[in-house]
């Protein structure tokens, strides 16, 4: 028992040194960077908003992300929902703001889950998505759906997706990257498809394999210790320009289950509010152009502009080149 408690006190001091850390590194550095001060007058439409006829390439877009997407009616309120849930948003409020990549996690029954408590179908997921899809044009959206770890393959899940999305699904082709929105639309969905026991997603296909979304996920409810990494991990990818895959960061704290608070967000709002001073950061250390998907828990309007206005800078500087 008095093992635990000073296992406990000295975590409870590790979290508050590292939160100490950030908010002096932040007091410092600041949060500014080329395309910081860039504000979409359309979230909802941003990409299309940055006139992506000719310069705006899939692989220098610096894509907003949500980590567990589908978790915003998880578990039952006020019981086990703090403990699930990442996003307080639905799907279509999500892409609404200006999100573009989506973390769908699901079980057997296609039922979206967050380790052992389900929420709504991926139905739902799909009707938001086609809806967006809908009321835009020129707007791409990445949708990784993987089958939750512990749980089975959703029976013939590719022939669900392709029935409801075919028209809209970007075929898995190395020459994406090298396009512009322009060259790619109609087509408006990457879907990314993570199947457990099932076969991956072939070249050709209407889906993308696991090996086309790469991430170094850390598991850790230590702030300075996550945003490290993920610098780390970030500076030894190739930059976008030479790589055929996209790459993820995750701006995310992760509570630990011998950690007294469990609940997703007072721990995620540990490193919630860094997501600027991480571009500042990437930038300070020359590794900017490798950051690509940046995602987040409880996705807000200054996280979208922050990854907007990069692309928007980067955008600029293609322009003059």
């Amino acid at each position: 028992m008095g093992g635990e408690l000073s296992k406990q006190v000295e975590r409870r001091k590790s979290v508050t040194t590292q939160k100490k850390i950030l908010s002096d590194l932040q007091n410092t550095c600041g949060q500014e960077f080329t395309g910081c001060d860039y504000r979409p007058p359309d979230r909802k439409n941003w990409m299309s908003g940055l006139n992506p006829s000719e310069k705006l390439l899939i692989k220098n877009i610096v894509w907003p992300g949500t980590h567990d997407s589908a978790t915003n009616k998880i578990g039952i309120p006020m019981v086990t929902r703090p403990f699930a849930q990442c996003q307080s948003l639905s799907i279509y409020q999500q892409l609404s703001l200006g999100c573009r990549v989506l973390d769908i996690r699901v079980q057997q029954d296609r039922r979206v889950c967050h380790g052992i408590l389900v929420t709504y179908s991926v139905d739902i997921v799909i009707r938001d998505v086609k809806k967006f899809l809908s009321e835009t044009q020129s707007e791409i959206i990445i949708l990784e759906i993987r089958t939750e770890f512990g749980h089975d393959d959703p029976p013939e899940f590719e022939k669900y997706l392709e029935e409801q999305l075919g028209e809209f699904l970007i075929h898995q082709d190395d020459h994406v990257f090298d396009k512009t929105i322009a060259e790619i639309l109609p087509k408006r969905v990457i879907c990314v498809w993570k199947p457990r026991k099932s076969a991956q997603p072939k070249s050709g296909s209407a889906f993308w394999n696991g090996g086309y979304l790469k991430d170094n996920w850390i598991d850790t409810d230590l702030p300075s210790t996550k945003f490290d990494s993920n610098l780390k991990h970030l500076s030894e990818q190739p930059p976008v320009s030479s790589r055929k895959y996209f790459y993820r960061v995750e701006n995310t704290v992760t509570p630990q289950p011998n950690n007294p608070i469990v609940c997703v967000r007072p721990v995620t709002n540990r490193i919630h509010g860094y997501a600027r001073l991480f571009i500042n950061k990437c930038c300070e250390q020359g590794c900017v152009d490798r950051l690509q998907i940046f995602s987040t828990d409880f996705i807000d309007g200054d996280f979208v502009d922050a990854c907007v206005g990069l692309t928007h800078a980067r955008l600029q500087a293609a322009a003059c080149t």
